[in-house]
């Protein structure tokens, strides 16, 4: 009787902690990859790399600005001087990109939003290829050999083949989409059935697409006749896109295409089940696959559409703005594509509106280093620090006093359970 009165109560006795395994606590956030973490970040975050990138690029623009320098001298006896100048280049960043107000005529002082919304067509197809990968947890930065082999299939369509109006423009479309996709394809089999990274294959096809264009733009079956330079013959004009403003302005019907695509990949993301596929194996492809999805065959599918999305970057560069190929169609569109997806947090429309905030940046800059001589390389330095904020989360919540709360942690051993976890741990045993 006495044993039995002094045995153990096992119902009573403190329950060990189970200690995490080594490389941080179990469950779905040490799971969750870095990857993810950066591309789908909160609006907050990317709201705030963009303010810390303007101001910083602003300080920048500041010191080195002689005009500056100079207004700072005399800035207790006159300190709006010293405080225009430093807006200026910012003010002539938004009179270039959104509205002229020293233009002569309506025309004149909507030219600059027309020729940003011209700018920004490229990039929102491009940076949805990219958005669209991110969100199926793969890092696709191979849209700059997309958009290429997109250009290419599609320019080639347009000079080589002569059909009727309406009609020769969707075969440009779709040869895009094709060139495009069977590039990000390829990728996504490599992924799928060898395990290749996609980040070095992605890069490997770049220099492939590059050098191949140059190539065959020295080929009779893509230079121009009579021409010395390596650029092909212009695209017949039915395989143009439709001028939206007239002659006078740029703008094409190129951007009509973005928005659709754009709704587009909304609804395959968000109401389709190949988007659930998609999303799902971005989250955890483990789970993904243990669920029953194919997670091969959506490495495959996600990269021939990202690759099809960014093609289609290509014809508004052949078909819209530039009406003809040549080695620089891609310029470093396809690069940009992949800072906007992660501003716009991997989002169908967050990254639309982050591909107008970059046609802002690049159709503005001409103008402010025109107006201010102010190196239109400052752009190029903002958009590198919006890519540096967004991939350090932490250090932007430091700056602004946005710290996430941590449970603490004892000095030798786990984190210390909150009253819950310790009041379901008893109850559970």
């Amino acid at each position: 009787m006495a044993d039995v009165q002094n045995a153990p109560d096992s119902a009573q006795a403190p329950q060990p902690v189970p200690t995490p395994p080594p490389g941080g606590p179990a469950g779905p956030a040490a799971d969750e990859s870095l990857l993810r973490r950066i591309a789908t970040g909160t609006p907050m975050v990317s709201l705030l790399s963009m303010v810390l990138a303007i101001v910083i690029g602003g300080i920048l623009m500041a010191v080195t600005n002689p005009k500056v320098a100079t207004a700072a001298g005399y800035f207790f006896a006159r300190p709006s001087d010293t405080i225009t100048e430093v807006f200026r280049p910012y003010a002539a960043l938004v009179q270039g990109s959104i509205f002229n107000w020293q233009g002569a005529d309506l025309a004149a002082q909507l030219y600059p939003l027309a020729e940003t919304l011209t700018v920004s067509t490229p990039l929102i197809l491009a940076g949805l290829g990219v958005a669209l990968a991110f969100r199926a947890g793969l890092f696709n930065i191979g849209a700059q050999g997309q958009l290429i082999f997109g250009a290419l299939f599609g320019a080639y369509v347009g000079f080589a083949w002569h059909l009727p109006f309406g009609l020769h423009l969707l075969v440009v479309i779709l040869a895009g989409i094709l060139g495009g996709g069977i590039w990000g394809g390829i990728v996504g089999f490599l992924k799928a059935r060898t395990g290749a990274h996609e980040v070095i294959v992605t890069i490997m096809f770049n220099y492939i697409a590059s050098f191949l264009l140059l190539f065959l733009l020295t080929t009779p079956a893509f230079q121009r006749k009579g021409s010395t330079n390596p650029i092909s013959p212009f695209l017949d004009a039915s395989a143009l896109f439709p001028e939206l403003l007239g002659p006078q302005f740029r703008l094409h019907a190129g951007f009509i295409l973005a928005i659709l695509v754009t709704w587009g990949v909304w609804w395959i993301l968000s109401r389709s089940t190949v988007g659930f596929e998609f999303r799902a194996v971005g989250a955890n492809p483990n789970a993904a696959r243990t669920a029953g999805i194919n997670v091969g065959r959506s490495t495959v599918l996600v990269m021939a559409l990202a690759g099809a999305l960014s093609g289609l970057a290509g014809i508004a560069q052949v078909s819209g703005t530039e009406k003809y190929l040549s080695g620089g169609v891609a310029a470093s569109i396809g690069f940009d594509a992949i800072t906007v997806a992660l501003l716009g947090r991997s989002t169908p429309w967050g990254t639309f509106f982050a591909g107008l905030l970059f046609g802002a940046f690049r159709a503005g800059g001409v103008s402010m280093q025109a107006v201010t001589q102010t190196p239109i390389d400052i752009v190029l330095v903002i958009q590198s620090l919006i890519v540096l904020f967004i991939a350090a989360p932490p250090l932007v919540r430091a700056i602004f006093g946005l710290g996430p709360r941590r449970r603490k942690r004892s000095r030798s051993g786990p984190p210390t359970p909150t009253p819950a976890e310790a009041a379901e741990s008893g109850a559970a045993s």
